[in-house]
């Protein structure tokens, strides 16, 4: 049967061999509003990937789409090399956890566990043998009995968590289940979902707003913006090189100069002449100017006398962060103009704790991007 949803191009699509769900040119429209943008994914057996962006940018309708919940307009959808676009959810072999936990009140633990078991056509003894070993291995083996609103906010997502993997799906959609809980136990579960996701060596999918929560849990994120794909890629090359100024500015902190360029190797940036690497241009080569990018951890308050784009700055401000300061610095030679440097308290202690004295500084060369 042919798929009215896809495009001839789709029709000719083969997944790579080591993806286990691939999603090709897939477009959504609510009415004049496009919520996907032509997006293809692919997602590699046993890989935890995070759909990472603000409110707004189409990660959860994606992540609706997979699951069946929402029709696209375009694109296919394929899971163990097989289109699975015109499934129903119940046909797609995947467990979801929501930010809600939308456990069944009515029910102990032990019976919302075993709620995605039903189908699996289980002998009683078998279910109940699955469901204590769900408990334990969410530690709450003793909870069984309980309801759940006898548990914490934590607790509960436990059981969720053993809900969706009670039937052993092969794919995990996971819609922003931590996003209500407190600080800690957010940590906690970070976690916990990431060691269970590679005991069971199971494909997840997960949306998330958290960067923070992406980088520890993700072993590549997509960052989203408009329904499009803006970069997608191991957490360390997204924060480390940002392939376009949206993702440079939304994950961590960023330190932007608009620049001149006066050759292949130097930029201008007012009086202060930088030397750059040839390699960190992003788009037009001959572009003659732009913005430069660099982490507030790339600036060096302690650089040798011979340092590449070394200059005089003074502190104008500084917030103490608990294992690190963030110093605000204002060079000599660009009045008005501030770079935050993220600094241990090792080394700030051993600078002066007055801040109108002028220091050296650096920006090295390999930590600048430039944008055109």
């Amino acid at each position: 049967m042919s798929n009215p949803l896809s495009t001839p191009a789709d029709s000719r699509f083969q997944p790579e061999d080591e993806a286990f769900l691939s999603i090709r040119h897939v477009a959504k429209r609510f009415d004049a509003f496009t919520a996907l943008d032509q997006v293809s994914l692919d997602v590699k057996q046993g890989e935890m990937v995070c759909l990472l962006g603000p409110s707004g940018c189409g990660k959860t309708t994606l992540l609706r789409v997979i699951a069946g919940l929402e029709r696209h307009d375009q694109g296919s959808i394929f899971a163990h090399g097989d289109d699975i676009s015109l499934l129903p959810p119940q046909a797609r072999d995947y467990g979801i956890l929501f930010q809600s936990y939308a456990l069944f009140p009515n029910l102990t633990v032990a019976q919302n566990v075993a709620y995605g078991l039903s189908a699996k056509r289980l002998s009683r003894s078998q279910q109940q043998q699955r469901v204590q070993e769900m408990l334990e291995m969410i530690g709450l083996p003793d909870s069984g009995k309980k309801y759940p609103g006898q548990l914490s906010g934590g607790q509960q997502q436990r059981v969720a968590l053993a809900r969706a993997l009670a039937p052993s799906p092969s794919l995990l959609l996971l819609d922003e289940p931590l996003s209500a809980l407190d600080a800690q136990v957010r940590e906690h579960l970070q976690l916990e979902i990431r060691r269970l996701q590679k005991q069971f060596h199971i494909t997840t999918l997960m949306v998330t707003h958290d960067q923070e929560e992406a980088m520890v849990m993700a072993d590549r994120i997509a960052i989203m913006q408009h329904g499009r794909i803006e970069q997608f890629d191991t957490p360390d090359r997204i924060y480390r090189q940002p392939a376009t100024p949206f993702v440079a500015d939304f994950v961590g902190q960023a330190n932007w100069l608009p620049y001149d360029r006066v050759d292949a190797a130097h930029i201008r940036i007012g009086a202060l002449q930088l030397e750059v690497a040839h390699s960190v241009q992003q788009g037009s080569a001959d572009t003659s100017s732009g913005r430069l990018f660099c982490r507030p951890e790339a600036v060096d308050l302690f650089p040798a006398a011979d340092a590449c784009n070394r200059f005089s700055a003074r502190v104008v401000d500084q917030i103490y962060l608990g294992d690190r300061y963030r110093m605000l610095l204002e060079l000599e030679q660009l009045p008005g103009q501030r770079l935050m440097a993220d600094i241990t308290n090792a080394v700030r202690s051993q600078l002066p704790d007055i801040a109108s004295d002028a220091l050296w500084i650096s920006l090295p060369q390999r930590s600048l991007q430039l944008f055109s």
